[in-house]
């Protein structure tokens, strides 16, 4: 632009008009900008406070949509902003929306994962400490993420889940309530006193102490097996005294028997030869 030009009035005025309305524009961008971060960090505060007071969910489901309204938020701050300068923004929605479509689609696996890592917090089926058995296999829960759950089974191995395998399959949780039955079988000869054998293993399985009273234990015949008479036993107590009472109930009866002289037969079989 010639020296000359910017004498002219209606070049300068032009030159104002047009400065103004930048101005005024970069002005209102900013607005919008301070106003979007003020309202995402708000609403992001806000869900992990009432995420933080519920007892039913996670401190990391509040997090995540935390962090999911946030983003949300400022991606329409953004386009807004686009819209104060005269930037189109249809094209730029659809080619946003295409990118998320082809994201979520090479992810799918992941977000399957993390959309029942979702469930689980919210639903809490099992919690840490735990033990469940998750896509067959027993263990006791030490982590709960968004995208697997890791447990520790007995002797100790580190078994991590993906989560979409634990949501999808059979959930069993043994420690989910406070009393467990112990189911019992114990065996004994067709020559013995059934009885005499049937109240000696429930007094001595009554007489634990971990064993609860209400309900009492219950012995019945099962069985009449090719060998022996079979008893079945099912007494109650505390989840966490489960493999106390089944164990020590195993060899107690069994020296019970031995000072009353019950016996636990043997298996027998018979072999028939033919001559010729």
């Amino acid at each position: 632009m010639n020296p000359e030009d910017l004498m002219n009035p209606e070049t300068l005025a032009t030159l104002v008009e047009t400065g103004i309305a930048a101005s005024t524009n970069v002005i209102l961008a900013v607005i919008i900008l301070i106003i979007g971060l003020t309202i995402a960090g708000s609403v992001r505060k806000g869900i992990k406070k009432a995420v933080h007071s519920s007892e039913r969910m996670d401190d990391t489901l509040g997090a995540f949509f935390g962090s999911l309204a946030y983003y949300g938020i400022m991606a329409m701050v953004v386009i807004a902003m686009m819209g104060t300068f005269g930037i189109p923004t249809t094209s730029f929605v659809a080619t946003l929306g295409a990118a998320s479509l082809a994201i979520g689609l090479a992810l799918q696996g992941t977000l399957s994962n993390l959309a029942a890592g979702v469930m689980l917090i919210l639903f809490r089926p099992y919690r840490l400490g735990d033990w469940v058995e998750l896509a067959g296999t027993s263990g006791a829960v030490k982590e709960i993420t968004l995208f697997t759950t890791v447990l520790a089974t007995g002797d100790n191995k580190k078994i991590i889940i993906p989560n979409g395998k634990s949501w999808g399959d059979t959930i069993t949780n043994y420690s989910a309530n406070p009393t467990r039955r112990v189911d019992l079988t114990f065996s004994i000869d067709y020559g013995d006193d059934i009885g005499k054998a049937m109240q000696i293993i429930q007094d001595t399985i009554s007489a634990d102490a971990r064993v609860h009273a209400d309900p009492a234990v219950f012995t019945a015949v099962a069985a009449h097996g090719e060998s022996s008479v079979d008893i079945v036993t099912r007494a109650w107590c505390d989840t966490g005294d489960y493999w106390g009472v089944h164990f020590d109930a195993m060899k107690n009866v069994k020296e019970a028997f031995d000072q009353n002289d019950i016996s636990i037969p043997y298996p027998h079989r018979v072999n028939i030869a033919r001559k010729g």
